[in-house]
């Protein structure tokens, strides 16, 4: 895959060996060329979303999935949150968001596999910008209840265009003696004034709670 490392080929990705080959290329760059030049929001936005979920609560450990240069994590930590591991399928990105000093541990896997975490793991799960095109599709969510609490809060951002035909609707409806409380918020990705072929993408904050039976 020679594709240069922008949004456009981020959402063309095929195959998990697809994602590290782009992902790679481009760690070092990411948040420069990509979330600052094109006023990338959905990451602050879905952390703020997640923090007034939670209400005055700080205790617990939070999963970053698909944390890539760690830009929730920054956003957690300025919210006062000290138990934070990031999760990505890409070893380049986990290293730039091990220079952010936000999280306690770096784990690198594939969504689509079971995960080298134990059951029951996490008190909190959040992620931005993971399920999308060329990413992660509703399979993840099983996996990803296997390593919460039972109890835990679940935070995450589902690109609009990808939540029916990547099967999130019907995973949400299959899912529903395992998980409560669900509630679905409209996001925008991007700042207001934002350029570009993506500036208007926009999706949808899913929260719930793994039930407690």
């Amino acid at each position: 895959m020679t594709e240069k490392p922008e949004l456009n080929a981020a959402y063309s990705l095929k195959s998990p060996e697809d994602n590290k080959r782009l992902y790679a290329k481009w760690a070092e760059t990411y948040d420069l060329e990509f979330a600052d030049h094109l006023g990338y929001a959905l990451p602050a936005r879905v952390a703020n979303t997640f923090v007034s979920a939670l209400g005055c609560e700080r205790k617990g450990r939070v999963l970053d999935v698909g944390a890539g240069t760690g830009l929730v994590g920054q956003r957690l930590a300025v919210h006062g949150f000290k138990k934070i591991d990031a999760l990505d399928i890409s070893i380049e990105m986990l290293a730039v968001a091990a220079t952010k000093a936000c999280y306690d541990a770096l784990i690198e896997g594939d969504l689509l596999a079971k995960l080298v975490i134990a059951s029951n793991m996490y008190d909190f799960v959040i992620s931005a910008g993971t399920f999308t095109h060329g990413h992660v599709g509703a399979a993840a969510l099983d996996e990803l209840l296997r390593i919460a609490k039972p109890g835990a809060l679940f935070c995450i951002s589902i690109n609009s265009a990808y939540f029916g035909p990547a099967g999130f609707e019907a995973a949400f409806k299959r899912l529903a003696s395992r998980i409560e409380d669900l509630e679905l918020l409209p996001v925008k990705f991007y700042l207001e004034g934002a350029m570009g072929p993506h500036a208007k993408d926009h999706g949808v904050i899913v929260l719930f709670r793994k039930s407690m039976i």
